[in-house]
């Protein structure tokens, strides 16, 4: 009975873990005293995008993405542009260590001749990533709309442009912004 439960509670914080592993949390931050109506167009801010200290692979992948999503929203890539976008990349490695015990009958209770136990300990590694889409008044050269997303990155090559897609969509989600009242 104890170990069914145990086994159950395990198997629920693994999926809970899990599911939580492939979103991604989202913040943006906006000058509220722009029109974002007013903007048409866009275009890749290039001295921005070269200081992202990411591969050229994933630059191409990340700015792929979000052009797909800009122009899925009416917008149009222009060589004069109304917006200049630039990206802001990084990632970290994550290390948990859980300390798993299993008792047997009587444990936590003092000594008792027929206890056992098992301790356990699992490590795990994951890297945590973070990708920030800057989009800047192209006449003023300010800027006037951030998204930020941040999420766990997979490591699996075929896996990648997916989660890459993934984060640029749920970041351009929340774009344009819409103020409360």
């Amino acid at each position: 009975m104890k170990k069914t439960l145990l086994t159950s509670l395990l198997a629920l914080i693994i999926m809970v873990t899990l599911t939580s592993c492939g979103s991604v949390q989202v913040v943006a931050d906006y000058d509220k005293a722009v029109n974002f109506d007013n903007f048409k167009t866009f275009a890749f801010y290039k001295p921005g995008i070269d200081k992202a200290e990411i591969n050229d692979l994933d630059k191409r992948r990340i700015l792929r993405a979000i052009e797909n999503e800009l122009t899925s929203k009416g917008f149009i890539k222009s060589e004069n542009p109304d917006l200049l976008v630039s990206i802001i990349a990084s990632s970290r490695e994550k290390i948990d260590v859980y300390n798993n015990y299993y008792g047997g009958y009587g444990a936590g209770w003092g000594w008792n001749p027929y206890y056992y136990g098992n301790y356990n300990n699992n490590v795990s590694s994951t890297t945590e990533g973070a990708l920030y889409i800057d989009l800047i008044d192209a006449k003023k050269k300010e800027l006037v709309w951030q998204g930020q997303g941040v999420g766990y990155l997979n490591s699996n090559m075929e896996q990648k442009e997916e989660r890459i897609k993934q984060f640029v969509k749920e970041i351009m989600a929340v774009y344009p912004p819409t103020p409360k009242k």
